[in-house]
């Protein structure tokens, strides 16, 4: 850091980092992410304690899994922050400045970590820093449009990083992108081109697709798949893939549940009906929307 001023005083009041467990994946997805970031920035090694020291410190976590957040932050400036808000504030404790990253739920805590990390790397003063956010958008979702063979629709962006020979086989890759998507507060991703054929939706796919989900759980972002609209006819053996025909809901319907087996917070399907050729619901006199369709089945 160029300004040694500066680095002075994060040094002196985020190194200390007080975590007190009790939270789920999420949190402790934050604490990483914050004892990495700021072991960097600050050229000092950070490690998480889990008592207050008597001198300047950061405190992250929620009231539930932190008695020091309850007494920092009065409860109802949580509350109605919802799962996903947080607060990043400057507070007093007997005498000693704390800083505080603190949410209602642990998704809110991984998100205000990444914001103070943000706050530390462009240099931003923390001496009354006071900050409370809350999005404004429940579904905030990255739509890729990576084919199965590596390539990318059209060539938008070079050759993608998803590897399904060797899947469920993991990359840090993997990881790396839903840190990304995290530290943007986005919480789905849709992992594949909008013109897909229906393999997706079966072995050896489900295999691959629960690895790439169990990745990004662990950053709070919900796994979504492009879905043909005629896999009932490719997969089902079915003759027909009316929205209207009873074998044809039955069979969506046992495949959501299988899917759902193996992904429990599955997000949902993606679907491009009826334009550039694809089969949708006009080919059986049924309106279909002019965009593509995030179809969430839960």
């Amino acid at each position: 850091m160029a300004d040694p001023a500066q680095l002075k005083r994060y040094r002196a009041g985020l190194e200390t980092l007080v975590w007190q467990g009790g939270g789920g994946p999420l949190q402790q997805s934050a604490v990483d992410e914050l004892v990495r970031g700021l072991s960097g920035l600050l050229g000092t090694r950070v490690r998480p304690r889990t008592s207050a020291p008597a001198r300047a410190a950061l405190v992250v976590g929620t009231p539930a899994s932190s008695a020091l957040i309850r007494e920092l932050v009065p409860a109802a400036d949580l509350a109605e922050l919802g799962d996903e808000g947080y607060v990043v504030r400057r507070v007093t404790r007997r005498g000693t400045d704390v800083t505080v990253v603190a949410a209602h739920a642990d998704r809110g805590v991984l998100y205000g970590a990444f914001h103070l990390l943000r706050l530390v790397q462009t240099r931003r003063p923390l001496e009354r820093v006071d900050l409370t956010e809350r999005p404004a958008a429940p579904l905030r979702m990255a739509n890729r449009w990576d084919n199965d063979d590596g390539s990318i629709e059209r060539g938008y962006a070079g050759r993608s990083f998803f590897d399904w020979e060797e899947l469920p086989r993991l990359d840090d890759r993997y990881t790396d992108y839903a840190r990304v998507l995290a530290s943007l507060g986005i919480n789905g991703a849709v992992i594949n081109n909008v013109n897909t054929p229906a393999d997706y939706l079966a072995e050896p796919f489900l295999t691959k697709l629960a690895a790439l989900a169990g990745v990004l759980r662990r950053y709070g972002v919900a796994l979504y798949v492009t879905a043909n609209f005629a896999a009932p006819i490719d997969l089902g053996g079915l003759d027909t893939a009316d929205p209207f025909d009873p074998g044809v809901r039955g069979w969506w319907t046992r495949k959501a549940e299988e899917i759902y087996g193996r992904i429990e917070d599955f997000g949902g399907f993606l679907v491009k009906a009826n334009s550039e050729g694809r089969p949708g619901p006009l080919d059986y006199g049924a309106p279909t929307p002019t965009v593509p369709t995030c179809w969430r089945t839960r």
